[in-house]
This record gives C-alpha cells, sequence and structure tokens, in this order.
C-alpha cells in the first residue's frame, strides 16, 4: 500500500476558487461538483487558502437573517491549509485521515495546486488495494 502514491488517485481538474469570487458563486461551484470544498488559488495557482462547504455555511446562516449575501470567499476561507504533494503515500495519507482531519486535500507541487484527494479517493485506493491481497495467492 505504500507504493501508491496520490498522484494515481487524485482529482487532476479540481475546483478552484479566487479570493475575490462572491461567495455565492463559490457555492454554486462547490454544489455543481458535489464537492465539500475546494482549494483557494492566487494568480500564480499557488494556494492561498481553503473554503468548505461549513464555511460557506455559516457565512450564509449569518446573511440569511438580512437576506444580503455579500461575502467573497477571502472573507471566510481557512488561510492555514493543510496540503499533500502528489509523490507521497497514500498509506500515509489515510492514516492522517482518520484523525479529525480535512476531508479533502490540495495537491500542491512546486507550489501550485494541481489537483484534489478526498476521503472517497483514499477509499477508493484502499479498496482497489484490498482486492488485490484477497486475488493475490498466499
Amino acid at each position: 500500500m505504500d507504493s501508491i502514491k496520490i498522484i494515481d488517485y487524485m482529482d487532476r481538474r479540481p475546483v478552484l476558487l479566487n479570493a475575490n469570487m462572491s461567495l455565492a458563486v463559490a457555492v454554486e461551484k462547490l454544489l455543481e461538483s458535489q464537492r465539500p470544498g475546494a482549494p483557494v488559488v492566487g494568480e500564480q495557482g499557488e494556494l492561498v487558502g481553503f473554503l468548505s462547504q461549513q464555511d460557506c455555511l455559516a457565512v450564509m446562516l449569518k446573511s440569511s437573517y438580512h437576506c444580503d449575501l455579500t461575502s467573497k470567499v477571502k472573507d471566510c476561507m481557512k488561510t492555514e491549509v493543510l496540503s499533500v504533494r502528489p509523490d507521497e503515500s497514500m498509506l500515509h495519507l489515510a492514516e492522517q485521515m482518520t484523525g479529525a482531519k480535512p476531508k479533502i486535500y490540495p495537491v500542491v507541487e512546486h507550489g501550485k495546486v494541481i489537483g484534489a484527494i478526498t476521503r472517497q479517493d483514499v477509499l477508493k485506493a484502499m479498496n482497489t488495494y484490498m482486492q488485490q491481497c484477497y486475488l493475490s495467492p498466499a
């Protein structure tokens, strides 16, 4: 399992948001993609934050009282973001995800976001690996 790398299972075309985008547009993108969150990138594709559905929900709830959703992504994104490299072990990431860690990680290479990986992707990799264990003669 240690030989399976993140690059083998990551989403190579993740939803990417920018900090100046309206929260309403960001929410639409998250809903359309059915993702629990998305990396926020700067002009050069560098990781500057992360916006989760939970972050959006908190701001939208507050805005619903006045019916005025004027927030930008930068107003509610997290700026301290856990990320992974494409050459990292899927096993290491799976161990990391068993705790109260994010459900989705940006995949960063040479300072730029090149993908994203979710718990579902990790579970798929682990399932494929386990199926091979059962098919291989002992």
